[in-house]
Formats: structure tokens, C-alpha cells, sequence
């Protein structure tokens, strides 16, 4: 009597940790959110956090991380790193600010001649992964100091201030909306942005044969070869969308502070990876999602967002962030070899 009764409990047991590590972005996130929730300041009787402007402030602040996330996770999937992100954001928000003021050329132009450069970049980086076999990490610290080097020149090794009317060395109008928000002035336009590419992302690596192939490669890439998976053509296409999503994040970076620097996007590249390995996608590949990727994201958002309204020391904020991201990978030591 005693065996049947425990059967059941075994049985949630055995599900509820699959769900676990399946969902351990989700699961941080709540517990984040609601922690903030009770530890939020209070002013005229309002929980602060929970205020709109600042939930959407939140989102806003993480976008252009967001952005690099959504594309380095691709990468990681398929077993691989890429450390230049940071720098091709600067050297895109150097080329949005100088095409746009110096050269006077229209924002579409612009747009296309930057996300064309950051793709470009991309893909040259993984020719050279795929094709010649030289490290990712190799490759990518390497175009990294290029792209920051490239945005030195461009730029003169000073930031391009941006300025908006009909005059020589001001920018369109119409690209002063990457700063303004959106449905009644509650949804910043960057935030906007990264939901749209998110969203796609999400529905590619659902219902494209390109999303099993990354998902191949990262889990075997020899055998996914032998299965006849185009393993150098997905390698390379995989590093170009991280390129072009990085010059995405640069042109928004730049139409959100109004000027584009060659120093910019320092450092973003850990965040982006931070955000993914909390998001639960394994670092060795073949696992993992951008939604987890969005989520984790998130987490970080929320966890610096509360941490500044309370005026907690900025030191102390590096240490939280670093513990958890720490806590993330311990997490995926432990997971299952079964769970997805």
C-alpha cells in the first residue's frame, strides 16, 4: 500500500526537476521579480519597482544587451564564442554617427551600410572559424581589437555627437525616435526593437531546418557532419547574424545616447554572455534558448534596477550580479544529460 503511494511522489519528483534546470531562467526570474517586489522603496505609498515608467525603463536598459544576447546565443549553441560583439556595437555607433553627420547621408542608407558592415564582419569571422579551423576565441578576441581599431580611425578616436535638424553635420529627425517611446509614451523604442528580434529569433530556432542544424552541430559536430548537416555554411551564417545584431545594437546605441563613440560597447560583450549563460544555455553547446536568453536578461535587468533604487553601492552591485552568474553555472554542472 505504502509502494503505490509513494510511486506518484516519485513520479512529480522525477518531472519536476527536468522542469527545473528546462526552466531555471524562468524560475530566477519570478524569484527576482518578487524579491524586488518586497524590497522595492516606496514613495507617496507606491512600490516604486512596479511603477511602469520604470518596469519599461528596466527593458529599455537591457536592449542593446538583449540584441548582442539573442545573436551570441546562436553562437554558444553551436559550441562557440564570440568576444568581438562589444566592439562592433562601438564601431557601429561610430559609422551611424559619422555617416549620419558628417557624410549627411539619410537614415535608410545609413541603416543598411551599418547592419551590411556589422554582417560583413561576421561573416569574415566565421570563414575564418569554419573554413581555415582557427579557434573562435582566437578569431573573435583578434576582430574584437580590429573593430575597435577601425572605429578609432573612423572616428578619430573621439565620440561623434549627434544633433537633429535640416543644417550640414546634423542628423535626420526621424532618427531621433530610437530615443523617444512608443503606446502613449510608455514603450521606449529600443525595448520595442528587442522584443521584434527576439520574437524572431524564438520562431527561428523553433520551425527552421537552420535551428536543428545549429542545435546539431553544437551537440556533435562531427556526427552532425556525417548526417550531412552543411556544418561550414551554418557556422558562417551563425557568426553573421551575431555581427549584423551587433551592428543593430550599435545603431540603436547610438540613436538612444545621441552620439556614437569608439570606446562604446565596452564590456558588453560579458554582459551578453552572462545574460545567456543565466538564460541556461550550456556553454559546451547543443543546449539551450533565446527565450531563456530573454529571461536571463531580464533577471539581470531587474537585479541592477532594484539594487539601484536602493542605493546600494555600485561595488556591491558587481559582486551580486557576479554571484549569480556563478550560480547559473553551477546549475548546469548539475543538470541532467537528458534535459534539453
Amino acid at each position: 500500500m505504502s509502494v503505490e503511494l509513494d510511486e506518484p511522489v516519485r513520479e512529480r519528483r522525477s518531472e519536476f526537476l527536468p522542469a527545473l534546470f528546462r526552466f531555471q531562467s524562468l524560475f530566477g526570474l519570478v524569484l527576482v521579480f518578487v524579491a524586488a517586489v518586497l524590497y522595492s522603496p516606496h514613495k507617496n505609498g507606491q512600490l516604486l519597482f512596479l511603477d511602469s515608467g520604470n518596469l519599461f525603463n528596466v527593458v529599455r536598459s537591457i536592449s542593446e544587451i538583449g540584441i548582442l544576447a539573442v545573436g551570441m546565443t546562436l553562437v554558444i549553441l553551436i559550441g562557440a564564442i564570440d568576444l568581438s560583439v562589444g566592439a562592433v556595437l562601438g564601431l557601429a555607433s561610430v559609422g551611424t554617427a559619422a555617416l549620419l553627420v558628417r557624410d549627411g547621408l539619410g537614415v535608410v542608407p545609413v541603416v543598411v551600410i551599418v547592419l551590411a558592415i556589422g554582417l560583413g564582419f561576421g561573416l569574415l569571422q566565421g570563414v575564418a572559424i569554419a573554413t581555415f579551423g582557427i579557434q573562435a576565441f582566437i578569431v573573435t578576441l583578434a576582430g574584437m581589437q580590429i573593430a575597435r581599431g577601425l572605429a578609432r580611425i573612423w572616428s578619430g578616436g573621439q565620440a561623434i555627437g549627434i544633433t537633429y535638424g535640416d543644417r550640414p553635420g546634423q542628423a535626420p529627425v526621424a532618427f531621433s525616435l530610437l530615443g523617444e517611446r512608443t503606446f502613449g509614451g510608455l514603450v521606449p523604442i529600443p525595448a520595442l526593437i528587442f522584443i521584434v528580434v527576439a520574437a524572431l529569433a524564438v520562431v527561428l530556432l523553433r520551425v527552421s531546418a537552420f535551428s536543428r542544424h545549429v542545435y546539431a552541430i553544437g551537440g556533435n559536430e562531427k556526427a552532425a557532419r556525417l548526417s550531412g548537416v552543411p556544418v561550414t555554411r551554418v557556422k558562417i551564417a551563425v557568426f553573421g547574424i551575431c555581427g549584423l545584431l551587433a551592428a543593430l545594437a550599435g545603431i540603436v546605441h547610438a540613436g538612444r545616447l545621441n552620439f556614437g563613440g569608439p570606446n562604446d560597447g565596452g564590456g558588453y560583450e560579458l554582459d551578453a554572455i552572462a545574460a545567456v549563460v543565466i538564460g541556461g544555455t550550456s556553454l559546451t553547446g547543443g543546449r539551450g534558448s533565446v527565450a531563456g536568453t530573454v529571461a536571463g536578461a531580464l533577471l539581470v535587468g531587474v537585479l541592477r534596477n532594484i539594487l539601484a533604487l536602493r542605493n546600494v553601492d555600485a561595488n556591491i552591485q558587481l559582486l551580486v550580479i557576479g554571484l549569480v552568474i556563478v550560480l547559473a553555472a553551477g546549475l548546469q554542472q548539475l543538470r541532467p544529460a537528458s534535459v534539453s
